[in-house]
C-alpha cells in the first residue's frame, strides 16, 4: 500500500518507523513546508521529497496519505487528499473545531474514501483485555473510573511549535494527551455525556493549560475522572475500572492487576505487548482494499473531540456542560 507523508513533525517519524516494522504499507513521497524536513525525512525513510503537496495529490501511485499536520491544517489538507481519491489517515484529534471535524468527516465521505483517525492508547493490551472482560460480564455493571496520563515537560517544550500554543493546540495539555484517555475511558466505560473541568497553568512557559482535571459522566450513569499533566516529574499513565463484580488497575509501571468480589488480593494479568500503532495502520491499509473498517472514523472521532471541546468550556464557564451542547 503506497502512502505518502505529509507535515514531517517528530509524530511523523513515529509513524514512518511503525511502517517500516509492518511492511503492509510503503512510504513514497513526503512532503513538508520546510525544505531542510522533507529532504532529511526523504532520506531516513527512502522517499521523495516533493516539491509540492499538489504533485503528491496528482501521483496515482500514492493511495493514501498519512497526515500530521497541524491541527489547524487538518481541514485543508485531509479535504485536498480526499478530492484526489486518496485516502488518509489522519493523526488525532480530527480538529480543533467541531465544524471542521464534521467537515472533514463529510468531506471524506462525499469523496468515497477512507478516514482513519489515529488513536493508538485505545489499541493497547491491556485495554483490549479489559474490554474482553466487560463484553464476557465479568465485570458485571460499570460504576466508576479514574484515569491519569501525566507526562514531564519542563524545560523541553519549544514555544515555537504549534503544539504548545493555544491558538493552534486549544485546551492545552487537555487537548494534546488528555483526548487519549478519554477516549480509553469511552472505549471502555460507554459514551461520555457531560463534562465538569478545570484547567491551570502551573509549572511551564507559554499561553496554554499543562494541568487539567475532569469529571466525566456517562451515558450509562457510571462516573471517571482523569487528570491529565505535562507538569509532573516523570512519565505515568494510571487506568483503573470499577465494576459491581470486578476491578481492573493499569499502570505504566505496575502493569495490569484485578480484584473479583470474594477473592483477596490483586491477580496480575500478564498482557502480550502489542504495536498499537502499527496495528492502527495496517487497519487503514486493509480498509483501502475493502478489508476491514477504520476502528476510528470521522464520527468518533468527532464525538471524541466534543468530550474535549465541552471540558474546555466547562473550564471556562466553571460550570457543568454536556457533550450535546458542543455538538449542536
Amino acid at each position: 500500500m503506497k502512502v505518502a507523508s505529509i507535515g514531517l513533525g517528530w509524530w511523523s517519524d513515529v509513524l514512518a518507523d511503525a511502517i517500516k516494522r509492518s511492511g503492509k504499507l510503503e512510504i513514497v513521497s513526503c512532503f513538508s513546508r520546510s525544505e531542510s524536513k522533507r529532504t532529511a525525512f526523504a532520506r531516513k525513510y527512502g522517499c521523495l521529497a516533493a516539491s509540492s503537496f499538489e504533485s503528491i495529490l496528482k501521483d496515482k501511485s500514492v493511495q493514501g496519505i498519512i497526515n500530521t499536520t497541524p491541527n489547524n491544517a487538518h481541514l485543508e489538507t485531509t479535504l485536498a487528499a480526499a478530492r484526489a481519491g486518496k485516502h488518509v489517515f489522519l493523526d488525532k484529534p480530527i480538529a480543533n473545531t467541531i465544524a471542521d471535524a464534521r467537515a472533514i468527516t463529510e468531506g471524506c465521505r462525499k469523496a468515497g474514501v477512507v478516514l482513519s483517525v489515529g488513536y493508538q492508547r485505545r489499541r493497547e493490551s491491556q485495554f483490549r483485555w479489559v474490554r474482553a472482560k466487560i463484553d464476557a460480564g465479568e465485570f458485571g455493571k460499570l460504576v466508576n473510573a479514574e484515569a491519569n496520563i501525566s507526562r514531564d515537560r519542563a524545560g523541553k517544550i519549544d514555544l515555537s511549535s504549534w503544539r504548545y500554543q493555544a491558538a493552534e493546540m486549544p485546551g492545552g495539555v487537555l487537548l494534546q494527551i488528555g483526548i487519549h484517555y478519554t477516549d480509553v475511558l469511552e472505549y471502555l466505560v460507554g459514551p461520555i455525556a457531560a463534562v465538569n473541568a478545570r484547567l491551570a497553568q502551573l509549572v511551564l512557559p507559554g499561553d496554554n493549560p499543562d494541568v487539567a482535571s475532569l469529571a466525566l459522566e456517562h451515558e450509562n450513569g457510571a462516573l471517571s475522572t482523569l487528570n491529565a499533566s505535562y507538569a509532573s516529574a516523570s512519565e505515568h499513565y494510571v487506568m483503573n475500572i470499577y465494576g459491581k463484580e470486578a476491578t481492573a488497575c493499569y499502570d505504566l509501571q505496575e502493569g495490569l492487576r484485578v480484584l473479583k468480589r470474594n477473592v483477596p488480593g490483586f491477580t496480575r494479568v500478564s498482557c502480550r505487548k502489542n504495536d498499537p500503532i502499527v496495528e492502527e495502520l495496517e487497519e487503514f491499509a486493509a480498509a483501502i482494499q475493502g478489508k476491514a473498517h477504520p476502528e476510528m472514523t470521522g464520527e468518533r472521532a468527532t464525538a471524541s473531540l466534543a468530550v474535549i471541546r465541552a471540558g474546555i468550556l466547562s473550564a471556562k464557564e466553571g460550570r457543568r456542560v454536556t457533550v450535546a451542547e458542543v455538538m449542536k
